[in-house]
């Protein structure tokens, strides 16, 4: 990939605060990405224990297998207590949609997402592209290949938010630092009343 020679390979992500978890979305990268789509409308550990729980009920995080599964069976395996997210039935089909997107797309290879990217521009795009994903957890995903896995292709300094991101927690004391930077800005965008 352009600008990238020796990528890192963490051996965990602190997210969840479950080392099994963590070490799986550092290792798989279906994994990451399913947890940025399920990282909506609920915490972030919560967000991020999904592909782990979702891998242990039906066995798999093969965007391929996925994509061709029956819906029921994903749909079931959300919805299973305790539920996956707090919208279950949506972020099954959601899922579903990412993963039909990666094999339509990527082969169902989520590494070529960033691999075959011409440069951090395209990268970002091709994040924003896929289903589920818009400026917020592009930027996260984007800040997270940078710092935590040293995928910075060419004019990555110029696209990487300047924000607080998931990009910025290496440990589970920076977890705790970015959710409550993460509050404020938030509360920074909205439009007083």
């Amino acid at each position: 990939m352009p600008g990238v020679t020796d990528p890192m390979i963490p051996d965990r992500l602190f997210l969840t605060g479950d080392d099994e978890a963590d070490a799986l979305l550092a290792s798989d990268p279906m994994a990451l990405l399913i947890g940025f789509l399920l990282d909506q409308q609920v915490s972030v550990q919560k967000a991020f224990s999904g592909p782990l729980e979702l891998k242990r009920r039906i066995g798999t995080l093969d965007a391929g297998l996925i994509a061709t599964m029956d819906a029921g069976v994903i749909d079931e395996a959300f919805r299973r207590r305790p539920a996956l997210h707090r919208f279950p039935g949506s972020m099954a089909t959601r899922t579903r949609e990412l993963c039909a997107a990666l094999v339509e797309r990527y082969g169902g290879d989520p590494r070529r997402i960033w691999e075959e990217a011409a440069d951090a521009s395209d990268l970002r795009r091709r994040l924003l592209a896929l289903p589920g994903m818009g400026d917020m957890k592009a930027d996260g995903l984007l800040a997270v290949l940078g710092k935590r896995f040293g995928i910075k292709p060419a004019g990555w300094d110029e696209v990487a938010p300047r924000h607080p991101t998931l990009g910025d927690v290496d440990s589970a004391s920076a977890l705790a630092r970015y959710q409550e930077q993460k509050r404020a800005y938030k509360q920074g965008l909205r439009p007083e009343s």
